[in-house]
């Protein structure tokens, strides 16, 4: 099958890209090397036997201009919360890519007839319901009081599931993720086409580009090997703020099941992938592990709330294994011990991710 990634040289892109390759696809991606360290996984990909184009989602006719494909995954996205209001990026680019991006890319679906898979967020998810949730905070962690009062509708200890409320205020790279679901689904619709949306937990692994709020598990224990100022931001500067887990490799096999396009319930289009309950940490319970592994190292109490901040959240992927009998298969431990061997053979990987 003739698959096209974009975003295929940024840290998901090229994982998937690298499986599906080994199970023996056609792959083709392109990137636009916005992301600094992206650069480096253009050869290796190549090498494997991947057709890399340097294009920008963000300019239709360039989109028009990508040879065909049988299937779409989108994994290029401007991935902070914090984005259009850090000072960093304004609001109208990270609409421009996460959004208009995403149109021009079902556009090229609609023209090929090619199935889309667009790898969405937790972010999705409602903040004032989420920042409303009973948590109290247990071995260094929050976790939901138990037996409160009802919960709101969608949320279990296991997390939270495809029935949360998706309302705003969810922040403005939120909005662009769920806009694009909603328009994806149409565009499914209308022109005939299968589509998934698959909402990811917190994504980890060795070769993520280390910056605090694109990629938190690997930002830390990439700064803490290196002995760099950490701090605890907000919710009195404890670190109790928990967080889930999910290696990009263990989206493949439900890629490969996406792939061959099954019939199913429209309903079932839109699943959580994440690893769950069992993979939750908190910060504090990241800087024991950092501790363990590396040695001591200071990380500053700062109670300063940051904008978008939730104590909490954890995806339910209950749906995934009813739908597609998925099941996260590496756990957090295997994660963090991986970035970790990278990061003692990288010594210079916040540099390259983060140039400043």
């Amino acid at each position: 099958m003739r698959i096209l990634i974009s975003g295929i040289c940024g840290f998901v892109g090229s994982t998937v890209a690298r499986g599906l390759l080994a199970a023996g696809h056609q792959v083709a991606g392109f990137d636009s090397y916005i992301r600094p360290g992206s650069e480096t996984n253009r050869e290796p990909l190549e090498r494997l036997g991947a057709r890399v184009i340097t294009a920008d989602l963000r300019f239709a006719a360039q989109m028009d201009a990508l040879p065909a494909a049988d299937f779409v995954i989108d994994a290029a996205a401007n991935p902070s919360v914090l984005a259009g209001v850090d000072g960093k990026t304004s609001s109208r680019e990270l609409v421009d890519h996460n959004l208009t991006g995403t149109v021009n890319l079902l556009e090229y679906c609609k023209a090929h007839k090619a199935g889309f898979i667009l790898l969405s967020t937790s972010r999705v998810y409602s903040i004032a319901p989420l920042a409303a949730l009973p948590v109290e905070a247990v071995n260094g962690a929050f976790r939901l009081t138990p037996h409160a009062s009802p919960l709101t509708s969608g949320v279990s200890p296991a997390g939270l599931d495809e029935a949360f409320a998706t309302t705003a205020p969810i922040s403005l790279y939120g909005a662009t993720k769920l806009a694009s679901e909603a328009l994806a689904l149409e565009y499914g619709e209308t022109f005939g086409f299968p589509v998934f949306i698959n909402r990811c937990g917190v994504l980890a692994g060795a070769g993520q580009f280390g910056r605090a709020d694109q990629g938190i598990f690997t930002y830390w224990i990439n700064a803490w090997r290196r002995k760099r100022p950490l701090k605890y931001l907000g919710f009195g500067g404890h670190g109790h703020q928990v967080r889930d887990c999910l290696h990009p490799r263990d989206l493949e096999p439900v890629l490969k099941e996406q792939l061959a396009a099954p019939k199913i319930a429209a309903a079932d289009r839109v699943v959580n992938f994440s690893g769950g309950a069992a993979s939750a940490m908190s910060l504090k319970q990241l800087s024991d592990w950092c501790a363990r592994r590396f040695g001591p190292h200071p990380v500053v109490p700062d109670g300063t709330p940051r904008p978008f901040d939730i104590p909490w959240i954890v995806l339910d992927s209950a749906k995934a294994t009813r739908v597609w009998g998925w099941r996260p298969a590496t756990p957090t431990a295997a994660v963090l011990e991986e970035i970790a061997v990278h990061a003692d053979a990288h010594p210079g990987w916040l540099e390259l991710s983060n140039p400043s």
